[in-house]
């Protein structure tokens, strides 16, 4: 199948009520998983790659993004490729060229002026190569380095009225809001500010991005797509899967040395782990209306 575009995905979805389910990847099991899942609960999906991903790689996007491109080519629903939380100008533009639709441009660490100019600047560039872009207001926290923060304190969460004028000066196509998650939390704790998400998407035209849902319950996380949040990140749920699973077949194997039986079963982790939340967001469209 011919590769999709977030924004379309994304969109569609939120005009449904429903959410599009995005995944981190940084190996090829991961995608495989990914793929694998998403065709199991016959609904797109969208493949992530982060900007520490890739210095993970040893700062080379393109292994993992032609390999990823291939399996959303072969895959039986449509999966589109999102470049996530990227700082760096020279990554950003090898993203269309190396097949991805979407960036998530994360100026969110600087002062609010900062934030809105440089996103601003990456917004104009960015759609002149016909790219959907997404961007942060607010404190999510526990991503690039930036220490864990208390989700809840004074500031921490997205004001609808600054992201209105954010969203309104920057033309950025989404907003990953703060609302209560936090990057890579390892147990389903995070309290959402459902009453403050409505507002958001009462004021805002566009799609609302959770980030950082691992750490969200089950039954918060399916209001959370009720109350106008369109697409939805997740990362760590899916290394917890790969780690736990690698984790006993080791333990249940302790003279296995051939690595594809530790990653076939964390592969395997993964990809019900992938079916498995999507069907908490609520299965979507498997093709275009």
């Amino acid at each position: 199948m011919p590769l999709a575009t977030t924004g379309d995905l994304v969109t569609r979805a939120a005009r449904s009520g429903s959410a599009v389910a995005a995944f981190n990847i940084v190996t090829l099991e991961h995608i495989e998983a990914v793929v694998t899942g998403a065709e199991t609960a016959r609904a797109p999906v969208v493949l992530q790659v982060s900007e520490n991903t890739v210095k993970f790689r040893a700062g080379g996007l393109l292994p993992l993004a032609r390999a990823a491109r291939a399996a959303a080519e072969h895959a039986a629903v449509p999966v589109a490729l999102h470049l996530d939380h990227i700082q760096s100008d020279e990554l950003l533009r090898q993203a269309p060229e190396a097949g991805f639709s979407s960036v998530m441009y994360d100026a969110s660490g600087l002062p609010y002026a900062d934030n809105l100019a440089a996103t601003r600047a990456t917004a104009t560039w960015a759609h002149g190569q016909g790219l959907w872009i997404e961007a942060e207001l607010g404190q999510i926290g526990g991503k690039g380095g930036r220490p864990p923060l208390d989700a809840h304190a004074p500031g921490a969460r997205t004001d609808p009225d600054q992201a209105y004028e954010f969203v309104a000066d920057t033309g950025v196509d989404a907003l990953a809001v703060a609302i209560g998650s936090v990057h890579a939390m390892i147990t389903r704790t995070a309290t959402l500010d459902q009453t403050l998400l409505r507002r958001l998407s009462a004021t805002l035209s566009v799609p609302l991005v959770l980030h950082g849902s691992s750490g969200v319950p089950d039954d918060a996380l399916a209001r959370a797509v009720a109350g106008g949040i369109g697409k939805v990140n997740v990362g760590t749920a899916l290394n917890a899967a790969l780690t736990g699973a690698v984790r006993r077949h080791l333990t249940e194997r302790p003279q296995a040395v051939d690595s594809r039986g530790y990653l076939g079963a964390g592969r395997e982790a993964m990809a019900a782990e992938v079916a498995r939340i999507i069907g908490v967001l609520g299965r979507a469209p498997a093709s275009p209306s």
